[in-house]
């Protein structure tokens, strides 16, 4: 007992030590939490205009917001990064001031915020944004040439936020009830694809302006702007909630090689609406993008750079080969339609609901086409990629989104549920569930642990804290003699008890330790005994 409660110390100490080591600036907690002058209003709508000048790569543009007010106040909190300016600030007419901290600026409002009443502000802003150095991870503009020297542009900015462009409330916890309304101007000569449903084109002796509009809900780091030569094509596809539309925009060179890869989509749509219901957002329908880098989850208007190759740039992050089965950009990026767009965290220390449950789209959809030893052989084949560095979680109000193990690591957390619940049915309407539940909502992961543990029947709280919170895989230490197997955990958090399937000389056979030593007694003397792989758990036979 003193052994374990010095190792419960232990992982206690690590953690908090490894979250101690890291350092948050006032603009993290500026960015990161729900500050008063955030916390008095709700938006409901943007109205987003933006001039592209791909000569300067400089931006002009004006963003109004609706909102309501839920309490008084009489300043409000917007962002914009810098080296992007806010030109002037607009209510009813007439001019606002404010002042900046950081990249969040204070408006001083002049009007009386009355409780209950809608309102609208308009800000002016322009400037050369940030460029993306390593999109989507280190987001900004990406500014770059077809083969045909044409324009090629693009946005990403999930991590470093829809601020480094556009100014807005930027916290994911607010998304505008109402959607967005995106115009975007550009050279006649290229297209604007963003999110939504294209209503307007608009054009003069040099420009185009194009007019997108989206109906739902929208996380802020999911608008995007894509410009370049494209081609479009599109389909009807007939879904659980009727037809929807699924639009396709490449550059013009790449037309053939892309109408082969994207046949893919249909198939994506039809694995995700089995496992995770309808398509979150029919009404804006889907779309997938040709970019100059990698892509990513943008609702409605994912975007895709996957160089027309299966695997992610061709390879298999498994390991197995079951990796080039499909197009790894195709699958994740539009599984977070479900998990990241449709279900979004409230703080990115949650990011685990977006990357975690969409790496485990990624088997789903091979379990759907090539079944479950497919599905259990991939997402076994990524643990390799888990690190145990840090925790999944992250740390709350300072915009820390934790550790990568999200993905690898909360793709195998969601496998095990999966084997706990022992019912694929019951485990696919929990999937299905959440996605009814939390439908166009932002959440906690508290909320999610809950549902899932309320659903299943089994109280996982203490295997979440194991997983999410820890960085310690939990042991089984085992010892046979003869007939009888002994076995007990160690590496776990107190209470730990978590059932494992063994093979016992090559049986699967359910065993329930915990960290007190227990002993099973077989029907016959055990020759080989291993812990069945779909368990995350380490194990070692001692004498």
């Amino acid at each position: 007992m003193l052994k374990k409660l010095l190792f419960i110390s232990f992982c206690v100490f690590s953690v908090s030590s490894i979250f101690s080591q890291q350092e948050f600036t006032r603009a993290d907690t500026l960015r990161g939490s729900i500050t008063p002058e955030r916390a008095w209003f709700d938006v409901t709508y943007y109205d987003l205009k933006v001039i592209v000048n791909p000569s300067e790569k400089s931006i002009i543009g004006s963003n109004t917001i609706s909102y309501k007010i839920l309490e008084p106040n009489e300043v409000m909190q917007i962002d914009l990064q810098n080296p992007m300016k806010i030109d002037r600030i607009l209510q009813e007419g007439k001019e606002i001031s404010y002042t900046s901290e950081e990249n969040a600026h204070f408006l001083k409002l002049q009007k009386k915020q009355e409780k209950g009443k809608e309102e609208k502000i308009t800000i002016y802003f322009s400037g050369k944004p940030i460029i993306a150095r390593r999109p989507p991870w280190d987001g900004g503009f990406t500014w770059e040439k077809d083969s045909n020297g044409k324009d090629f542009i693009a946005t990403s900015n999930e991590g470093i936020g829809s601020s480094v462009w556009w100014p807005l409330k930027d916290h994911p916890s607010d998304e505008p009830d109402n959607g967005i309304t995106i115009s975007v101007t550009a050279p006649k000569d290229l297209m604007d694809v963003s999110n939504g449903k294209l209503i307007e084109v608009i054009e003069t002796d040099i420009t185009k302006t194009w007019v997108w509009q989206v109906v739902n809900p929208i996380n802020a780091y999911g608008v995007d702007i894509n410009i370049g030569d494209y081609v479009h094509w599109s389909e009807k596809y007939e879904g659980e909630k009727g037809i929807l539309d699924m639009d396709y925009y490449v550059l013009r060179e790449n037309e053939a090689k892309a109408k082969e890869q994207f046949k893919q989509a249909p198939m994506m749509m039809k694995a995700f609406e089995h496992w995770f219901g309808p398509y979150p957002f029919y009404e804006d329908g889907y779309k997938l993008i040709e970019t100059p880098y990698l892509g990513m989850e943008h609702q409605s208007s994912v975007t895709y750079g996957n160089k027309f190759k299966n695997g992610y740039l061709g390879r298999d992050l498994s390991g197995t080969g079951w990796g080039l089965k499909f197009d790894f950009i195709i699958i994740h990026e539009s599984g977070h339609e479900w998990f990241a767009n449709n279900i979004t965290n409230k703080d990115v220390a949650d990011m685990w609901v977006h990357e975690g449950f969409t790496n485990y789209s990624e088997n789903l959809y091979l379990d759907y086409y090539y079944g479950k030893k497919a599905s259990s052989e991939y997402v076994i084949g990524t643990r390799k990629k888990i690190m145990n560095e840090s925790p999944i979680i992250g740390q709350y109000n300072v915009d820390n989104s934790g550790s990568s193990d999200m993905y690898y690591k909360g793709g195998n957390i969601l496998h095990m549920i999966r084997q706990l619940i022992e019912d694929d049915e019951k485990w696919r309407s929990i999937l299905r569930g959440l996605n009814q539940e939390f439908y166009h909502q932002t959440v906690t992961t508290k909320q999610i642990e809950d549902y899932i543990s309320q659903k299943s029947g089994i109280d996982l709280t203490v295997f979440f804290d194991q997983y999410l919170r820890g960085i310690i895989v939990p042991k089984i230490e085992y010892s046979i003699d003869g007939k009888n197997l002994k076995y007990r955990y160690v590496d776990i958090i107190e209470n730990f008890d978590m059932p494992v399937i063994s093979k016992i000389n090559g049986k699967e056979e359910w065993i329930y330790p915990s960290s007190e030593w227990k002993t099973k007694m077989h029907s016959s003397p055990i020759l080989n005994f291993q812990i069945k792989e779909d368990f995350y758990v380490n194990s070692e036979k001692i004498k």
